[in-house]
């Protein structure tokens, strides 16, 4: 990342991951956004394209190949859209799986920390299956820790294959990073902390809360609570305001963070972030979506609002508001696919992406 003679004009490199399903359409839109952002603010963006997911299995044979790694690695960011496809999700012997490069890919980016936020667009309230107010108002982030925990863990069969066994593992270096992490977040907003475990039953979360207590006394501005990952899960949908910052291990955020992605209305409008210690990586919270891809319908926005968060972390954070601002309009004015349309005219991934750049 370089900055221009003024210091206003930037050069970006974006690694450029599709990936696979609706990925590739996605993609696209975002790409269109950011290229308008970079025409209205003067920048330069050089995209560099990988393949990663299913789309990389079929052509070299591995999931995150090197190729792909090292055009990440020297990137300022990785822009990614989504990995997945039935024929793998159907086929439990497969040794390949599109989802071992996303494994992948954290623990060699070093990308520990997932940033998912969640928060409600005032136009599409009334969308949501939740009631208007229980969730008017819910501005929260889900910091869930990315490369431990049961996904990482020793894991096998044993008695001719009868039996299986995951193992949670943490350390307590682990946790304290991410831990770091959820304490700067809540100092910048309302300074309220929540850590999610299951403190009453597993040994690991016992770890959590003991380390998480020790790093109190560091941030004596914070108000910090404890609650068990299934009183969490029963509050996210009941009262979501109740949190700010909440911070959890990888299974754990796993689910909570799909389960808040109802609040907004739809999967398709959330963005997330995955941080680390080299480079950061946007993606929408959704999934592959297999059954649209090809078809034009995917909704696009939450991969466009990844881009925002790309360019807020880059310290462009005029770039960023000029996006959520034209994601809001879009919403307001009913440009928007047939996920959200509810009955009214729907319109196409590209034809979104096209109004959107165009009102950048």
């Amino acid at each position: 990342m370089a900055l221009g003679q003024n210091q206003l004009i930037m050069k970006l490199k974006i690694a450029l991951l599709a990936g696979d399903g609706i990925g590739p359409e996605v993609i696209d839109q975002a790409v269109k956004v950011c290229d308008a952002i970079a025409k209205k603010f003067k920048h330069e963006i050089q995209w560099t394209p990988a393949l990663t997911g299913a789309a990389a299995i079929d052509a070299v044979g591995e999931p995150y190949p090197d190729t792909t790694h090292e055009i990440c690695a020297a990137a300022d960011a990785v822009l990614f859209g989504a990995i997945g496809h039935p024929r793998y999700d159907n086929d439990p012997s497969a040794k390949v799986r599109p989802e071992q490069g996303l494994l992948k890919m954290r623990q060699k980016l070093g990308l520990f920390a997932n940033v998912r936020p969640t928060f409600t667009f005032p136009s599409l309230i009334d969308k949501s299956p939740l009631k208007r107010e229980r969730i008017e108002g819910t501005d929260l982030i889900i910091l869930r820790e990315l490369t431990g925990g049961v996904y990482f863990g020793e894991r096998g069969r044993k008695d001719n294959g009868n039996t299986a066994f995951d193992t949670m593992i943490y350390t307590r270096a682990e946790i304290q990073r991410l831990a770091k992490k959820g304490f700067e977040m809540a100092m910048t907003r309302s300074k309220r902390l929540c850590c999610v475990d299951k403190a009453n039953v597993l040994e690991s979360s016992r770890l959590w809360r003991e380390t998480v207590q020790a790093m109190e006394k560091d941030y004596p501005e914070v108000t910090v609570s404890y609650e068990f990952v299934d009183a969490t899960a029963m509050r996210l949908v009941q009262w979501p305001k109740a949190y700010d910052v909440i911070i959890t291990e990888n299974l754990f955020g796993d689910i909570l963070t799909d389960e808040a992605s109802v609040i907004s209305g739809s999967m398709g409008l959330m963005p997330s972030s995955s941080v680390g210690s080299k480079v950061s990586l946007y993606e929408p919270i959704h999934g592959s979506y297999p059954q649209a891809a090809g078809k034009d319908i995917a909704n696009p926005l939450a991969t466009v609002l990844s881009a925002a968060m790309l360019f807020e972390d880059l310290k462009l954070t005029e770039e960023a508001e000029a996006i959520r601002r034209v994601v809001n309009k879009s919403l307001s004015e009913g440009i928007v696919t047939e996920d959200v349309a509810d009955g009214a005219k729907a319109y196409k991934t590209s034809e979104v992406g096209d109004w959107l750049a165009k009102n950048i």
